[in-house]
């Protein structure tokens, strides 16, 4: 298993996803019906809003994965931070990053995973919007379109939570 990188602009990042005041707050239904509507779309039994900080990337929207959160070693989520576009993995037991990842090798047992980087201000990710699947398979082109409308949409949504945090 290849660990995460750590992005060159880390510190900045971190900042921003501090100064947002998201991390382990309640859930958002806007935010839940944005996984809903992605799991149904691509059907797929998980779909999160992960937010990646120092250590963890923590799930502030969640649909077919128990777990709240898991160690930033071992996150998919973590590795599409680095990029603009979908980091998209079609069987991870064929990629050398994540072949012996213990969330390949044991429960959950991704195989497909798409995640599209959360860009907010300063073009500073601070998670994804990530597709999870047990079964390995592609994106078309008309699929990854919707991926990434439905991550601005979730953009936009986590900069409106921000703004109305910093007005009450």
């Amino acid at each position: 298993m290849i660990k995460p990188p750590i992005p060159d602009n880390e510190q900045e990042r971190l900042a921003l996803l501090y100064e947002l005041l998201l991390l382990d707050t309640p859930p958002e239904r806007r935010l839940d019906k944005i996984v809903e509507f992605a799991a149904a779309e691509f059907d797929v039994p998980v779909c999160l809003i992960s937010l990646v900080d120092a250590k963890r990337q923590w799930f502030k929207a969640r649909i077919g994965l128990d777990a709240c959160e898991t160690s930033r070693d071992v996150s998919f989520c973590a590795h599409a931070l680095g990029g603009e576009d979908v980091l998209l993995i079609e069987d991870a037991l064929h990629d050398p990053r994540f072949h012996d990842n213990p969330l390949v090798t044991g429960a959950p047992h991704i195989r497909f995973y798409a995640g599209a980087p959360l860009i907010m201000r300063d073009g500073l990710a601070i998670g994804t919007l990530c597709l999870i699947d047990t079964r390995p398979r592609t994106l078309d082109k008309l699929a990854l379109a919707i991926l990434r409308s439905l991550r601005d949409l979730a953009v936009l949504e986590l900069g409106a939570q921000q703004a109305e945090a910093s007005d009450a």
